[in-house]
């Protein structure tokens, strides 16, 4: 092979490298969002309160049953709340839908809101885009129970905050 027929080779070579690794990441982008939303899921602690039996099993709770939403009751003077299902949840919202949701969520205890509120857009993306990912499934949590009704157990109580 000539000198010029190597060189020609050898930039096609490199084209098709450079190609074949853009069309990789390409392939990869959407499964990287997806594997970091499971770790924001894991370490942002939404699995505490959304997975039951999760905190008590020290996270051993097949990927199945993440997010599936909870039972378990946290009482306090705002009354009683149920951790959601948010497979369920993100089942009925676009991705635009949950942005707007996560940046402007005020809840009861004990859930961090404010912590939603700060995150990164990508970041609530790739818990979207994972949450998706899982499916639904699981069923509806308890409704709230007000502060002056008794809700069934098992439940947490939250003593009333010191005054101000």
């Amino acid at each position: 092979m000539s000198r010029r027929g190597r060189r020609i080779a050898v930039v096609v070579g490199s084209l098709a490298l450079v190609v074949a690794g853009q069309a990789a990441f390409a392939g990869t982008g959407e499964q990287d969002m997806v594997e970091r939303g499971r770790y924001l899921s894991k370490i942002a602690g939404c699995n505490d309160c959304h997975t039951p039996g999760y905190l008590l099993s020290e996270g051993k709770v097949p990927e199945e049953l993440w997010l599936t939403g909870d039972s378990f009751g946290w009482r306090g003077p705002w009354g009683t709340t149920y951790a959601a299902n948010l497979r369920l949840y993100f089942a009925d919202l676009t991705e635009e839908e949950w942005l707007v949701t996560a940046k402007n969520l005020k809840a009861r205890p004990p859930m961090p809101w404010y912590t939603l509120n700060d995150m990164r857009d990508e970041d609530l993306r790739a818990i979207y885009r994972y949450v998706r990912r899982l499916g639904s499934g699981g069923k509806v949590a308890p409704a709230y129970v007000p502060p002056d009704q008794e809700p069934a157990p098992p439940y947490a109580l939250f003593p009333s905050p010191p005054p101000q």
